[in-house]
């Protein structure tokens, strides 16, 4: 391809394309020393090479280079060479930390969950360092094509939460908690369809006076189904226990009140929607096209007449409605349309009670909506109760260890809690997912609330959502300033370093650090002074030859800049005026404006003086940084 720029396409000019038997290269290949290599090249243009032969436990480096390529490949998250030197870090320390276990994991199929709790609790690293780490691999190796080549039980370990230093019991739940939840509330629902179907087809068959495809066993419950389908009434039981007989009977064809803890749960998690409103969920709808279902929502706390939105639900394909919000749905409907059918409700959820009223014992008004009358019913829901006794109970993750029990080798393992589930959690929890998906942008990860309200009540209280939005902050500031000092290094190039002079300031003093006796006059006289420091030559700019133009700011990237001790205290007072500026603009906007003077005065000029000096130099007081005369004004806020 040679041409390029905007210029390169138009009407009738065909886009520029590589040559037919173009090939990308490849992100991972054998280096010269026949191990693997990962190849990175950054938007900023920036290429570097990660030596994944070079780790210990070859079996693992496989892996090890497929998840890297993928975390600092195109479609991956780093996309700066900073950021993939940063996260090529925590690799090293998983691979050099599993290289001194005794037996070692050789592969990745070995890895257990004592594997991943060790690394998670040693002792040789610091507690950000750990949490870091375990944060870097939650991300790498639960990637889609890599989760699946490490055991179940480690996946489970490595997704666990990593609470901060200053944790809130508030919040929703970890990744591996929410994976647990959700693959709970899937198979109970699996459960509830399969059984519910299996009952139809008997009265199918029964209706249609297919009696000889029933199974004798069979044939006598098929009868007492279709009588149930047709009156609604669901038999007394004749045994000792006949409340569980009549329960049991009762659930081979209707929805009973223990299965909507699941149900609610999964729709939760798949719609993306708090309890209040699926408890109101509507039977009415309208599909389109067979591919999608419109439902009108009742969403309260909106205000007046802004209760209702409308929505459009993906119906999925065949086999996938527990996974798409309108395949969900309209499943729902299918196994509820019997008890709404006998009720005469219009709500969604409507299903078999055993006999709650007396009045209604043994009648078709067994079949109620729970919800029709009071919302609160659903605190009989019990959905903790329902994960810590489900088929597979779902588990929290442990507890982080205390700093005191990091050190006992023979501290008791930490014992395994139930996961306490409630409707705010979950919406905490896919709230928070949703947002890591797309970014951290708020306006565009608001569905069902407005920006604020999803930051201040469902956001703010999460710590795993704290957890990253710090890591994303931390590494946009160490991208920045690593991108400040990185452009310092090529003006002082260019143009040269201050001559720091921390020792003496008379002319005979100047003189002999290397001065023209000339120029230490001036200096030590305060002839040569600027704003902050002095210039030795104003009419004869390093890079261009020419007389100085540029801001006082910028003497501090210039070879004709001089420095004694007598400048010390005017440039802590800029140090101090350019914190104080933090606070008031965007970091972004500081960085830009300032961080090559930060850098140039703490790297190249303060670190030349002595402790003593700069603690001299602070007890004197300077009235004003001048910053505003050297540069143009800027709006308070």
């Amino acid at each position: 391809m040679t041409r390029q720029g905007r210029g390169s396409t138009g009407p009738g000019r065909r886009s520029a394309l590589p040559a037919a038997d173009y090939k990308a290269p490849a992100l991972v290949h054998e280096g010269g020393s026949g191990g693997l290599v990962v190849d990175f090249h950054g938007e900023d243009g920036r290429r570097g090479t990660f030596d994944v032969g070079k780790l210990p436990l070859p079996g693992w480096h496989p892996l090890l280079a497929e998840a890297f390529a993928m975390r600092t490949g195109p479609g991956g998250g780093l996309r700066t060479l900073s950021g993939a030197q940063n996260r090529w870090l925590p690799l090293r320390r998983w691979t050099y930390f599993l290289a001194s276990l005794d037996p070692q994991p050789v592969v990745p199929a070995q890895l257990t969950r004592y594997h991943v709790n060790a690394f998670h609790t040693r002792t040789d690293s610091a507690a950000g360092t750990r949490q870091r780490d375990m944060a870097e691999l939650q991300v790498l190796i639960g990637q889609e094509k890599i989760r699946d080549q490490i055991p179940m039980e480690a996946r489970d370990a490595l997704a666990r939460r990593l609470p901060g230093p200053r944790t809130s019991p508030e919040g929703g739940c970890s990744a591996g908690e929410l994976d647990r939840l959700t693959a709970a509330a899937r198979a109970d629902t699996t459960r509830i369809v399969r059984r519910i179907r299996v009952g139809e087809e008997l009265v199918r068959r029964q209706q249609q006076d297919e009696s000889e495809g029933i199974p004798p066993q069979q044939q006598q419950l098929a009868q007492v189904l279709a009588g149930m389908a047709e009156t609604g009434e669901v038999l007394p039981g004749t045994g000792i226990d006949r409340w569980r007989e009549r329960r049991e009977l009762a659930a081979r064809l209707f929805l009973t009140w223990s299965d909507l803890a699941p149900l609610m749960v999964l729709l939760a998690l798949v719609t993306e929607r708090n309890g209040e409103t699926l408890k109101e969920l509507p039977a009415r709808h309208r599909l389109l096209e067979g591919r999608a279902v419109e439902v009108r929502l009742v969403k309260r706390r909106r205000g007046a007449d802004r209760w209702f939105e409308t929505v459009t639900w993906e119906i999925g394909p065949k086999g996938r409605e527990l996974h798409t919000p309108g395949g969900l749905y309209l499943l729902l409907l299918e196994l509820t349309a019997r008890s709404r059918a006998f009720c005469g409700s219009p709500s969604a959820l409507c299903v078999w009670r055993n006999g709650h009223r007396v009045h209604a014992r043994g009648t078709r008004h067994e079949h109620y909506a729970p919800f029709d009358a009071d919302l609160r019913a659903g605190g009989q829901l019990q959905l903790s109760t329902w994960a810590a006794t489900c088929t597979k109970p779902v588990l929290a993750d442990p507890p982080t260890p205390t700093e005191s029990a990091k050190g006992q080798e023979n501290a008791l393992p930490s014992i395994e809690m139930p996961l306490q589930v409630t409707f705010n959690n979950i919406k905490t929890s896919v709230d928070a997912r949703r947002i890591r998906q797309l970014g951290g942008h708020l306006p565009s990860s608001a569905k069902s609330n407005t920006a604020q309200v999803l930051y201040t009540n469902y956001l703010r209280p999460d710590p795993a959502t704290r957890e990253w939005a710090e890591g994303v902050m931390a590494d946009a500031l160490a991208d920045a300033e690593r991108a400040a000092r990185d452009a310092h290094a090529e003006v002082v190039r260019r143009r040269g370093s201050p001559t720091v002079i921390p020792s003496g300031s008379t002319p005979d003093q100047l003189t002999g650090a290397g001065l023209a006796p000339g120029t230490a006059h001036d200096l030590a006289h305060g002839h040569l002074d600027t704003a902050w420091s002095a210039c030795g030559d104003f009419q004869h700019h390093p890079e261009t030859g020419k007389p100085c133009g540029g801001s006082f700011l910028l003497c501090f990237l210039c070879g004709n800049c001089l420095i004694i001790q007598e400048h010390l205290p005017r440039l802590l007072a800029l140090l101090e005026a350019l914190g104080r500026l933090r606070q008031r603009i965007s970091e972004e906007e500081w960085w830009r404006r300032y961080g090559l003077v930060w850098v140039a005065v703490r790297r190249d000029i303060l670190g030349k003086f002595t402790p003593a000096q700069v603690a001299q130099a602070q007890k004197e007081q300077v009235p004003d940084a001048l910053l505003d005369l050297v540069e143009a004004p800027w709006e308070t806020p």
